[in-house]
């Protein structure tokens, strides 16, 4: 089979806590990455074919979207804040892709037992600049923790930028406090770490990115970009419906349908598609098949089952809305 040249070049963490989540989403909305091994930092997406795919380091994405050296991206959101240019060109396609959810946070040493608040770290950057020094704070957000801090208060101290693992820095000595992401909160406890209350400086997740100017000067990587963005989006939303079907005898389709829409845990997205099931002995049943939300699930099987028995559910692979919402941002 014969690929055509990318046109289209989509930039991906290499490592990281996103790494193998980034490609599971990917492989989830039928855009499985190919590469042919692991040394290599290019690949392709066989089902969307004139993209390919470049394995980056996560912090280096945005700037990649930013200057044109790559399309589009997929990078932490706290990452895309922190990196962006202000007017720049790159912009949120996606806001969530549903993964990677964590907290950029501040934490203290279990030993500083008076700082507890925000309220706590301002006075004590009072008292320590009174002192001489600054509370120094590592983190590898600097300008969003910087804003952050500024923004309650606490206006002395001296961001230590690292790339490395942070919660090790205030046992070796480098930085008295961290501002790091958390998922759980395990890791900064074990290392004798307490979250300041009040310090949660944003939550983030896995996002879709792109260079607007690029995009918009080129119909064929903006016909790709949508083309993927679709796809996403849709797998996105396919997460909050399931499919319920159930066996119903009535005389006809329309008696069923009124039967659905008189409650409405059962109606559905659009209402239900109802076929006519040929029994052995030619009794008038037929097949109902409404989409529901997730969050009516239940209720709909409850009522379902109330009227014909067996029930079965899948979710959808897709749902895609009458409009996509990324086609607007990309223009």
């Amino acid at each position: 089979m014969n690929h055509k040249a990318p046109v289209l070049r989509l930039a991906i963490p290499s490592d990281g806590a996103l790494h193998e989540s980034t490609l599971m989403f990917l492989r989830s909305c039928g855009l499985g990455v190919v590469r042919p091994n692991s040394r290599r930092y290019t690949a392709a997406i066989p089902a969307l074919d004139g993209v390919a795919v470049l394995f980056q380091r996560g912090s280096d994405i945005t700037s990649k979207v930013e200057e044109g050296s790559t399309d589009m991206g997929i990078v932490g959101h706290d990452r895309y804040l922190d990196s962006r240019r202000e007017g720049g060109d790159a912009i949120i396609v996606i806001d969530t892709l549903g993964y990677g959810n964590s907290q950029l946070v501040l934490a203290v040493p279990d030993s500083w037992v008076d700082v507890s608040s925000l309220a706590d770290l301002a006075e004590l950057s009072v008292e320590m600049r009174e002192e001489g020094r600054d509370i120094r704070i590592a983190t590898k957000y600097p300008r969003l923790v910087e804003r952050f801090l500024l923004g309650n208060g606490v206006n002395y101290f001296t961001l230590v930028q690292s790339s490395g693992t942070l919660e090790a820095a205030p046992t070796m000595g480098f930085a008295d406090i961290i501002a790091d992401i958390t998922e759980s909160g395990v890791t900064m406890r074990e290392n004798h770490l307490k979250n300041v209350h009040g310090g949660t400086i944003m939550t983030t997740s896995a996002c879709l990115i792109g260079n607007k100017a690029l995009l918009s000067a080129d119909p064929e990587k903006l016909r790709l970009a949508k083309g993927m963005a679709e796809l996403m989006e849709g797998r996105l939303q396919s997460q909050e419906f399931y499919s319920v079907t159930a066996n119903m005898q009535g005389e006809n389709p329309e008696e069923i349908a009124g039967y659905v829409f008189r409650h409405a845990e059962i109606a559905g997205l659009r209402g239900p598609t109802i076929a006519k099931v040929y029994t052995p002995d030619g009794g008038d049943w037929y097949a109902v098949t409404v989409v529901v939300q997730k969050d009516k699930l239940l209720d709909a099987v409850a009522h379902l089952r109330r009227v014909g028995g067996s029930v079965t559910v899948s979710q959808p692979s897709y749902v895609f809305g009458s409009a996509c919402e990324a086609h607007a941002r990309l223009g």
